[in-house]
């Protein structure tokens, strides 16, 4: 039984899942796995988008605007569009279906713009480390709208990379310290302060 009143923050749990996404994405736009797998990392993150989208609810019930928030578009376009892209995408190309993919980079420009503008509450409300994930996330972002939209080359496709992947090990630590942290009751694992006071 419980001894907290209330419900628990899922944040290290959406964490996670942020994880395996920047994980799965750096796979994949590195080479590190072939465009065959995009259904499996679609399955996954259709997984991630159940749990992040618990996290946002349970954020935003607690009053926590900027994570709730941005879990909450993360599990609907990262997650779930993502997901269920990535499947449709992996099927088009087998049966010779047309589409026209760069809309994903129209689409994906407002989400950019918003995670910049918001990553200043990030900054200011965040531990250090949690504001390095979403500027790591940010630039991550910027180079996959972009070569979505087709004004940038593939060749780009290894910096996104890069910089999911070490957002990703920076979302595990977090997560890891929320856990890890609240089970000693003291900072067993350092989380540094916001960047901004």
């Amino acid at each position: 039984m419980s001894e907290h009143e209330g419900w628990a923050t899922p944040g290290p749990a959406g964490l996670v899942a942020l994880a395996m996404a920047c994980f799965g994405f750096y796979a994949v736009l590195s080479g590190t796995v072939t465009k065959d797998a995009a259904p499996i990392l679609g399955i996954w993150l259709i997984g991630g988008f159940v749990v992040q989208i618990v996290v946002a609810l349970v954020e935003l019930k607690g009053g926590h605007t900027t994570g709730g928030n941005v879990f909450l578009f993360f599990s609907a376009f990262f997650m779930l569009v993502g997901g269920l892209e990535n499947v449709f995408k992996y099927y088009a190309s087998i049966y010779g279906w047309k589409i026209d993919a760069t809309l994903d980079g129209w689409l994906w420009l407002p989400l950019l713009i918003s995670l910049i503008l918001w990553t200043f509450a990030y900054l200011k409300e965040s531990s250090a480390i949690m504001s390095l994930v979403v500027v790591l996330l940010d630039v991550a972002v910027f180079f996959i709208t972009f070569m979505d939209m087709g004004k940038l080359g593939h060749q780009y496709a290894p910096i996104a990379a890069y910089f999911l992947l070490v957002a990703g090990v920076g979302a595990l630590w977090v997560a890891a310290a929320g856990i890890v942290n609240t089970a000693f009751g003291k900072a067993v694992l350092p989380l540094p302060g916001p960047f901004l006071k």
